[in-house]
C-alpha cells in the first residue's frame, strides 16, 4: 500500500465527507400523497443498461431485448447512443427500416449537446414514426469545476445551443413526430436554483405546449442523499418548471445508496410523471432503478402498473440472456427463492394461508409471508415451500398434499416432520418432494413389522348398523392367523379380534381418511393413530381402493410401529 493510500484510509469520515444539505422545503406536500396510478415508463436497458455490461449486447441480443420490452408493455424505449456507437446507429436503422417498431411505441436516443452529434442522431432516426431526442449536459458544481472549468453561464450556453439545434433539425424532418427531452446530468449534485434555471432556458427554446409537451428528466446520476431529500428536490423543481402544464417531469434514479426504488416512489409522490429505469436494476455501478420492483410494488398496492410481468420467469431468462448477468435468487418478486420458505413456522403459516385462500378465492389477498400471489407472476405453488433441516410440519405437509394428495392429520404432521428433519440433518441438504415421499412410504407404508394384513370379511347389525363384526386374516412373524372381533365400527371390531388373538392391548387414539383422486380412479387414504396400552402412540397409513381395507392396513401399520416403540421401552426397563 502506498503512502497516499495509507494516509487516505486513515482520514476520519467526518473530515472527508459532508452530509448532503437539506432542501429546506418546509411546505412539502409529497408525504401526504398516495400513488394511485403508474408513471409513464421508459426502459433504458438498451442504452444505460447496455453500456454498463462487461460485454455489451450485439445485434441479436439487442433485438431480443427490444422485443422483450415491447412484450412487457413498454411504450417508450431508449435504444442507444447512435451518435457515439456504430452498433447503436446500425441497430436504430435496422428496427426503423425493417418496421420492427410498433405504432404505439416511441424510441428514444441519447445525445450530448454537441452539433455534430445531434446531426448524426437525427440521421439515425430518419423514417421513425415517433422519436424522443434526449439531450444532456452535466450541470453539477463538481463537474463544472473539475471537468469543464466553466461557470454557470457557460454551461447554460451549451444547453441552449443544443436545444436550438434539435429544434432546427426536427423541423427538417416533418414526417416524424418529435419529442424533445433534456437532462441536467448529475442533477443531484447541482444547485437547485441552477437546475431550474438551465431547464427553463431549454424550455424557452423549445416552447412546448400542453398538446406537445417536452420532457425534463432529473437524473440521480449518482445517488447522493436519502430518498426524502430527493423527493424534496423533485417537488421544488416541480414548482419551478415553466410552463409546468407543458412539461413531463421525469426521474432517472441510480442506486448508489441502495435507495433507488424508494427515491423513485417518493419522487412520483413529489410530482414526477415519468420514470426511466431498467429491468432488475442493471446499470452503471450499483445500477439504475429497478422497474420490475417498482411496477410490482404498485401491483401489490392494488394499482395496475401497465406492464405485464405475468410470466416473470420468461422475463428473467430474457434479461439474463441479453445482459449475461444473473438475477439474484433473492431479487424482489423475480428471484428463484422469493416465494420459498425454509423456516418451519413460516411454512406452517403459508400452508394455512393457502388453505384459507381456497375458501375465500375472491377476497383480498392475505397469505402470511407472501406479499403477492405467486400466480400473478406465472409462478406455481410447487416452488413455494422447500424443505431442509430448518423446516417444520407446515412445509412437509404442504408438499405431501400438493404434490401427492396426502393430507396428514395434524399430530401425524408433527411426527413425520421429525423424521424428515433427522434425514435433512443427516444429509446436510435440502430434500426434494420425491425424497420426502419416499421417507413417508418407508415410515408408514413399508413398516416391515411382525404383523401383515391379508384379507377381511365384515358384517353389521342393528337398526343403524352400529354393531360390526370383522373376520380377518393376518400374518404374525410370517405365520397366518385368522381372527374375529366385534365393535362399533370395522376398525374397533378388527382391534378387538387382534387383542383377543394375540393378547395385545392395542388402543386406537385417532382415525381419519380421505379420497385421493376422482371418480373410479380414486383411492382411499386412511390414517390411524394407535398405541400399546398407555404407551406412546404412533401413526400408520395405508392406501387402497377399498376404504375398509385401507383402514385395517393403516391400523396394522400403526400397531407395527407402536410394537417397535413398546419393545424398545420394555428393553430399557429390563436394562435398568
Amino acid at each position: 500500500m502506498s503512502e497516499n493510500q495509507t494516509s487516505e484510509t486513515a482520514v476520519h469520515p467526518a473530515t472527508k465527507y459532508r452530509p448532503f444539505p437539506a432542501v429546506g422545503l418546509s411546505d412539502r406536500t409529497w408525504p401526504g400523497v398516495s400513488l394511485d396510478q403508474p408513471p409513464v415508463w421508459c426502459s433504458v436497458d438498451l442504452r444505460d443498461g447496455n453500456q454498463a455490461l462487461i460485454e455489451p449486447m450485439g445485434m441479436a441480443r439487442k433485438l431480443r431485448m427490444f422485443q422483450g420490452l415491447i412484450d412487457i408493455g413498454f411504450k417508450e424505449i431508449e435504444i442507444g447512443f447512435p451518435a457515439a456507437s456504430q452498433t447503436d446507429y446500425d441497430f436504430c436503422r435496422k428496427i426503423i427500416e425493417e418496421g420492427l417498431i410498433p405504432d404505439d411505441v416511441s424510441v428514444q436516443v441519447l445525445c450530448q449537446c454537441r452539433d455534430e452529434l445531434i446531426e448524426r442522431t437525427f440521421e439515425a432516426l430518419v423514417g421513425a414514426r415517433r422519436a424522443i431526442v434526449h439531450i444532456y449536459n452535466s450541470t453539477s458544481s463538481a463537474q463544472r469545476r473539475i471537468v469543464f472549468g466553466m461557470d454557470q453561464d457557460g454551461i447554460i450556453d451549451i444547453a441552449r445551443r443544443g436545444a436550438r439545434r434539435v429544434k432546427t433539425l426536427a423541423a427538417a424532418y416533418p414526417d416524424t413526430e418529435w419529442v424533445f427531452q433534456y437532462s441536467p446530468e448529475s442533477f443531484t449534485g447541482t444547485e437547485l436554483d441552477f437546475a431550474a434555471r438551465i431547464s427553463n432556458e431549454v424550455l424557452a427554446v423549445w416552447q412546448p405546449t400542453p398538446e406537445h409537451k417536452a420532457i425534463i428528466n432529473l437524473p440521480a446520476t449518482v445517488e447522493m442523499a436519502s430518498p426524502n431529500i430527493y423527493a424534496d428536490q423533485i417537488e421544488w423543481m416541480h414548482r419551478q418548471l415553466t410552463p409546468r402544464d407543458s412539461v413531463i417531469l421525469s426521474l432517472h434514479p441510480h442506486n448508489d445508496r441502495g435507495c433507488a426504488v424508494a427515491a423513485a416512489e417518493l419522487g412520483q409522490m413529489a410530482g414526477a410523471d415519468r420514470v426511466e429505469g431498467t429491468l432488475f436494476g442493471n446499470g452503471e455501478r450499483t445500477g439504475n432503478v429497478d422497474l420490475v420492483t417498482l411496477a410490482l410494488n404498485l401491483h401489490s398496492q392494488g394499482v395496475s402498473p401497465g406492464l405485464d410481468f405475468t410470466r416473470i420467469n420468461d422475463v428473467v431468462r430474457m434479461a439474463e440472456y441479453c445482459n449475461q448477468l444473473p438475477v439474484h435468487p433473492r431479487h424482489p418478486y423475480a428471484g428463484e427463492l422469493v416465494f420459498t420458505a425454509f423456516s418451519g413456522s413460516h411454512q406452517d403459516a403459508i400452508n394455512k394461508g393457502l388453505k384459507d385462500r381456497k375458501n375465500h378465492p375472491e377476497g383480498v389477498w392475505e397469505v402470511p409471508y407472501l406479499p403477492i400471489d405467486p400466480r400473478d407472476l406465472g409462478r406455481t405453488y410447487e416452488a413455494v415451500i422447500r424443505v431442509n433441516s430448518q423446516s417444520g410440519k407446515g412445509g412437509v405437509s404442504y408438499l405431501l398434499e400438493t404434490e401427492y394428495g396426502l393430507s396428514l392429520p395434524r399430530r401425524m404432521q408433527i411426527e413425520f416432520a421429525k423424521i424428515v428433519q433427522r434425514e435433512a440433518d443427516d444429509t446436510g441438504r435440502e430434500l426434494t418432494a420425491a425424497e420426502i415421499l419416499r421417507l413417508f412410504e418407508q415410515s408408514y407404508l413399508e413398516t416391515g413389522g411382525p404383523l401383515a394384513f391379508r384379507d377381511y370379511w365384515a358384517s353389521s347389525r342393528g337398526d343403524a348398523g352400529d354393531r360390526h363384526t370383522v373376520e380377518a386374516v393376518i400374518t404374525n412373524e410370517g405365520v397366518e392367523q385368522r381372527l374375529k372381533g366385534a365393535g362399533n365400527g370395522p376398525i374397533a371390531a378388527f382391534i378387538d379380534g387382534l387383542n383377543q388373538s394375540l393378547g395385545l392391548n392395542v388402543v386406537i387414539h385417532d382415525y381419519t381418511e380421505h379420497a385421493r383422486g376422482h371418480g373410479a380412479e380414486a383411492d382411499a387414504v386412511a390414517y390411524v393413530e394407535a398405541g400399546i396400552g398407555d404407551g406412546k402412540s404412533t401413526f400408520g397409513c395405508a392406501i387402497d381402493a377399498d376404504i375398509i381395507s385401507a383402514s385395517l392396513e393403516a391400523a396394522v401399520s400403526a400397531i407395527n410401529r407402536a410394537l417397535v416403540d413398546h419393545q424398545q421401552v420394555e428393553g430399557q426397563r429390563r436394562s435398568a
